[in-house]
């Protein structure tokens, strides 16, 4: 009898981070199905605007509780308007691309949604102070958020059958929150960082609510001092962080994670793309990171590109669009390494 995989992507697999530079959605769903065969995800294009941005894309998802953009960003509205309306719309074009181009598609797909956290330090109240400075808006974030998002993967279920979902949860605030460095409105001050058990039962309820709905629960932080070991007991089964950030005193909890069957999507390439003079000429130093956090935590070899996802560290919207492309192309490659020469 076959032992079924522990992870639900293939070995030696590529994946993006989210956003990308182009405009239009067509264009991207065919570059990521045709880039990144093993682990294609949903596109997101900011450059198209307000509402086709991180917080944008969450805010078309939210149920009863509609945002709005003002010059300091998005903000709670009293109804739906144009901004809402514009969001949805760019999230349902984006849909039908990805339908129209992956509706055969058999395997692992991934969808990206900004988290409570660094929703709730981004998003203002009517009122212009940061959501993160009351609890109750808070609590009200995060249930608007597992309610929109439970309907999310539903309806791109049904748009692709064949997909096993992976859900990515964006959390690159979350350090700047748990540490109390989120500024209010006037920047004279900071807001107190939140109760980390808290903090910990808003991560734990959205991970609930993605596997009830059927999908493996991952989260992403490129920010330095991504908080390994709660993600890890929040429920999460892959974490995606950046190499370049990987602190040796995050070895144990890695370890644990990595035991326990969760996967790493590891960022191999800045998120503007590869540097000048490195690329496909270059992968040893680009895969040197995880081989040797690899090699510190003392797992078996033969297993890191099954572990492994590789990735840009963060989405590429800052890219051009050939350095967009070619960073896909270094990921791939660079998945490939971690399989052939998983010794540096």
């Amino acid at each position: 009898m076959t032992e079924p995989r522990r992870y639900p992507w293939p070995a030696a697999s590529a994946t993006g981070m989210g956003s990308y530079p182009w405009t239009d959605p067509d264009e991207a769903a065919r570059t990521v199905f045709g880039e990144l065969p093993d682990l294609p995800h949903l596109p997101e294009l900011p450059a198209r605007g307000a509402g086709a941005d991180t917080v944008g894309r969450a805010a078309a998802l939210l149920v009863d509780l509609p945002l709005e953009v003002q010059p300091t960003g998005w903000r709670v509205a009293r109804a739906p308007g144009r901004d809402l309306a514009r969001a949805r719309s760019f999230l349902s074009w984006d849909l039908d691309a990805v339908q129209r181009h992956g509706a055969a598609f058999q395997g692992a797909f991934k969808l990206q949604v900004a988290g409570p956290w660094t929703l709730a330090a981004a998003v203002e109240l009517r009122g212009g102070e940061r959501m993160l400075s009351d609890p109750g808006a808070v609590a009200d974030l995060a249930a608007s958020l597992e309610e929109g998002l439970r309907a999310h993967i539903a309806e791109v279920a049904g748009r692709l059958p064949g997909a096993r979902l992976v859900v990515q949860v964006d959390e690159p605030g979350l350090p700047a929150v748990a540490a109390g460095r989120v500024p209010t409105a006037s920047g004279l001050r900071s807001i107190p960082a939140p109760d980390r058990v808290r903090v910990e039962e808003r991560l734990r309820a959205l991970t609930a609510a993605v596997a009830d709905a059927g999908a493996v629960p991952a989260v992403h932080c490129c920010a330095e001092g991504a908080p390994v070991s709660l993600f890890h007991r929040c429920g999460f089964r892959a974490l995606g962080l950046d190499a370049a950030l990987l602190r040796r005193e995050d070895d144990e909890a890695l370890g644990t994670a990595l035991e326990d069957g969760v996967g790493l999507i590891m960022g191999v390439v800045p998120g503007t793309g590869p540097r000048r003079g490195e690329g496909l000429s270059d992968l040893g130093s680009t895969v040197d990171p995880v081989r040797e956090l690899w090699n510190r935590i003392g797992l078996a070899p033969e297993a890191l590109a099954d572990a492994v996802v590789c990735a840009p560290a963060c989405g590429l919207a800052g890219a051009s669009p050939d350095g967009a492309r070619e960073a896909l192309a270094v990921c791939r490659a660079a998945a490939r390494v971690l399989r052939d020469e998983p010794r540096r």
